[in-house]
């Protein structure tokens, strides 16, 4: 192994990988340090096992509700132990893609903890001591974790993380999730499935805070219809954690009102993350931070020349398809190319709890705080041949329209697939498309996409359909 590289990256995340891999494609020597797994937090305890859990919940709610397809399904049971271990084989598998990736592309792999001793130069502790790295240029790529509340200190029983929450030997008779970011409901989801409690709590007046207010307001009712308990504007107070759970008491998060006491055998703490900024030299080497983060300018250039922050350590929003996006920009910086900055206001998010929530540019609440002139088309999927025949009839298309031009402002999805549906949208933000060329797309018959077409319609008066 050389001491002498043209890109050292920093993390092995969604971000850390994508951005070693195309440095190595633009012909750039690269070295890719990673102190854990291959894939990052997403790939081994985040993103890609959760969606495996889940799976199986939207399994078991499938079967539960059989006889609507005019099936009998009885005895319905399931081994939890191979319900986890089915997802942590999927991890398994793609961390070992990226190892082979990496020798495709000749990518150089050091398992350590690397530390910034100055602009271009690293050392890395690995298992064999420590080894001195130059590089002309450094990508820190070292991804974020879960905040904890001082009085909620995760201690891996009573108190989990969303790491221990994929790991559980058995299903909670009580779940607690305190937060109800993506994480808290899509664990709440996942656990409800199995016909424990699950009682949610978010300081927040709704659920998912930074989507739009009409349909995490559904996604409420569907939350609670399925039997999980939703507390928002909340907070815990005079909490107990002990070795059999958690007991405290749900406040109103302003007044301080009693409004219950839970007890639960397990808490989630979901109440948001921080990025990974310790023990990577980023004092020592000048890099600048900011309540927990790396400071970054739109082409994820540190204060230090030659040194770039990507992914979730460099602040929100913290997206596994986001850090991707940053890996690009910078390989292409690095090796001289034109790259296209990253437009916030299109990155598209996902929430994978059933019906999935799944968005991209603004939100109504948004539109209305930048006193733009919109309109709104909604198609409700219960009025969808498709959505009727396949029996996921929950949920509607929402498309936020400027009024003057026709363009795509923001779209939202309330629906089984939502987030496969909101990438035509993505796109067609992207493209600039109005509201004709929308129309003028012919969608096929029958999908789940004539909904994108319907609200369009709708929110200009050409719907036939409602």
């Amino acid at each position: 192994m050389s001491d002498s590289y043209d890109v050292v990256v920093v993390g092995g995340g969604p971000g850390g990988y994508v951005c070693a891999i195309r440095a190595a494609q633009l012909g750039k020597k690269t070295l890719c340090v990673e102190k854990a797994e291959l894939g990052g937090i997403c790939l081994n305890w985040g993103c890609i096992p959760t969606k495996a859990l889940i799976k199986t919940a939207e399994f078991i709610d499938e079967i539960k509700h059989a006889e609507k397809h005019g099936l009998k399904v009885e005895g319905l049971s399931w081994d939890f132990s191979k319900i986890i271990g089915r997802s942590r084989d999927v991890a398994g598998k793609l961390n070992k893609g990226i190892a082979g990736l990496f020798r495709k592309y000749k990518v150089e792999h050091l398992a350590g903890q690397a530390t910034l001793t100055g602009a271009s130069s690293l050392d890395v502790a690995t298992q064999d001591g420590v080894k001195k790295i130059s590089a002309k240029a450094i990508v820190v790529a070292t991804g974020a974790r879960a905040k904890n509340l001082p009085e909620l200190k995760p201690d891996g029983k009573a108190v989990i993380t969303s790491r221990e929450a994929m790991i559980l030997k058995s299903p909670p008779k009580h779940l607690l999730v305190v937060g109800a970011g993506a994480i808290g409901i899509e664990f709440a989801y996942f656990y409800s499935a199995f016909g424990g409690k699950v009682t949610v709590v978010e300081y927040a007046d709704s659920i998912l805070p930074t989507s739009d207010r009409e349909l995490t307001a559904l996604l409420t009712k569907s939350l609670v219809k399925r039997g999980i308990e939703i507390h928002t504007s909340s907070k815990l107070d005079k909490i107990q954690v002990s070795s059999s759970g958690v007991k405290a008491k749900i406040v109103g998060a302003k007044d301080g009102k009693e409004i219950k006491t839970v007890d639960a055998d397990v808490c989630l703490s979901a109440v948001g993350m921080t990025g990974n900024i310790e023990e990577v030299g980023l004092e020592k080497a000048g890099v600048k931070t900011d309540r927990g983060f790396i400071v970054v300018d739109k082409n994820n250039r540190t204060s230090v020349n030659g040194v770039y922050a990507i992914g979730d350590v460099a602040g929100p929003p913290l997206l596994a398809h986001k850090a991707s996006y940053e890996g690009h920009i910078v390989a292409d910086i690095i090796a001289g190319h034109a790259a296209e900055p990253l437009n916030r206001d299109m990155i598209p998010g996902c929430t994978y709890c059933h019906p999935q929530l799944a968005s991209v540019g603004l939100t109504e609440e948004q539109c209305k705080e930048r006193k733009l002139d919109y309109v709104v088309g909604k198609f409700p999927f219960m009025a969808l041949g498709m959505a009727l025949a396949t029996g996921d009839e929950e949920g509607l298309v929402k498309i936020l329209f400027g009024k003057e031009h026709g363009e795509i402002l923001g779209a939202h999805v309330l629906a089984g697939r939502a987030s496969d549906l909101i990438a035509e949208l993505g796109l067609a933000q992207k493209l600039e498309a109005t509201y004709e060329e929308i129309l003028a797309t012919i969608h096929a018959h029958p999908t789940l996409s004539e909904a994108v077409m319907e609200a369009t319609a709708q929110a200009f008066g050409k719907s036939v359909h409602i």
